[in-house]
């Protein structure tokens, strides 16, 4: 059957775009749906406000009138002018085991990317390091967590095959808790509080962290920059982020560290994974959805680290274990058993370092960004 490529239009291809990886992964054991509530907000050029500084595209891949793939270009206007690069991501990419597909979409990315005069194109990679992102390439047997890509391994056959090569590879650990742990924080956070007049912010409700959001965010800012695929985040991205990760967080899991004059030195974020409650809800809030989702969260033994930062004037000084303790003991006393690091580039050896020194991790999943060069057609 022939195949055709059709651009995201109207509301009703969007709805086939968001949907159709719950097709192509219907018999797919570890793959985890997403919030379709936050898929609609994320694809929406009116409720994102990143597509105010992106070019984007948004493809369907057809048989017929039957949905067989899916992709998304992003020229991020900001990053490129920040790293003088000529850079297009393809993001979200999904097709059955069928490679003529999966080159149609690449193609049609390319020759979109090269009409508006890149050089390159990276992928998968959405609008941040905040979206899934990367090619899994190692522990697809394991079960996938919230916003991490669950891709199957032909993927990697077919981009390769495509001529792309490897360009960033990202770790994420799983690290079982004990209070052994707990214990060998406890005295270098000790002194570090000590030696440097630090004052350790902790929460039990969510009134209480407002004040220290924009500070967390503005440190964000600072700090993040060498990390590959951030941008600045703008107010309006802060207040989305704010809308849909702040109702899921639980106070207790979030630290901050200011100085004696209340400037914010150092900050962790985490929360409890909701990912069973997000299988067993089919990634819809409606209509008994969050109750699945709130009661995975009461009941989840796992602790996912979502941010963190520490301004760099005061690396190296103890921030880290003050951090790390009191995280750790809160997560303890409320019942985790393990925690999970998220993405880690396999090129932060600082990070890794931190982590492996724990001892009781498990370096259980890899992922990989790709990137091809184009040329440029002369006119």
């Amino acid at each position: 059957m022939e195949l055709t490529i059709r651009e995201v239009k109207c509301k009703g291809d969007l709805k086939t775009f968001i949907h159709l990886p719950e097709r192509i992964h219907e018999h797919h054991r570890n793959w985890l749906p997403p919030l379709y509530l936050d898929e609609w907000k994320l694809f929406s050029a009116t409720k994102n406000p990143a597509f105010k500084h992106c070019e984007t595209i948004l493809l369907l891949a057809l048989e017929g009138e039957k949905p067989v793939g899916r992709i998304m270009g992003i020229i991020h206007h900001p990053y490129n002018q920040k790293h003088q690069l000529k850079t297009a991501r393809f993001a979200f990419i999904e097709c059955y085991q069928d490679k003529h597909v999966f080159d149609t979409l690449i193609s049609h990315i390319e020759n979109w990317a090269v009409a508006n005069n890149c050089t390159e194109v990276i992928g998968p990679m959405g609008f941040s390091d905040k979206e899934p992102q990367g090619f899994l390439i190692k522990g697809f047997e394991r079960e996938t967590m919230m916003v991490t890509n669950c891709s199957f391994p032909y993927m990697v056959s077919f981009i390769e095959q495509a001529g792309y090569h490897p360009h960033i590879d990202l770790c994420q650990y799983a690290v079982r808790l004990t209070e052994d742990i707990i214990e060998r924080y406890r005295p270098f956070a000790i002194r570090a509080q000590r030696n440097h007049a630090l004052v350790v912010h902790e929460f039990t409700s969510t009134r209480a962290i407002k004040p220290f959001i924009k500070p967390v965010f503005d440190l964000i800012n600072k700090t993040y920059v060498d990390i590959y695929g951030f941008s600045t985040i703008t107010i309006a991205e802060m207040d989305e982020f704010i809308t849909r990760f702040l109702p899921l967080l639980d106070p207790r899991l979030i630290k901050v560290i200011t100085n004696e004059q209340g400037k914010v030195m150092a900050f962790v974020v985490a929360m409890a994974d909701l990912s069973n409650g997000l299988r067993k809800a089919k990634g819809r809030i409606f209509p008994v959805g969050w109750v699945h989702i709130l009661l995975a969260g009461r009941k989840s033994k796992r602790l996912v680290l979502l941010l963190g930062a520490i301004s760099d004037e005061m690396r190296s000084k103890g921030l880290d274990a003050i951090l790390g303790y009191l995280l750790l003991k809160s997560a303890v006393s409320k019942g985790f058993t393990s925690i999970d690091s998220h993405l880690i580039m396999k090129d932060n050896f600082m990070m890794r370092k931190e982590i492996e020194r724990l001892e009781n991790f498990d370096l259980y999943k890899e992922y990989r960004i790709f990137s091809k060069t184009l040329l440029l057609t002369q006119d």
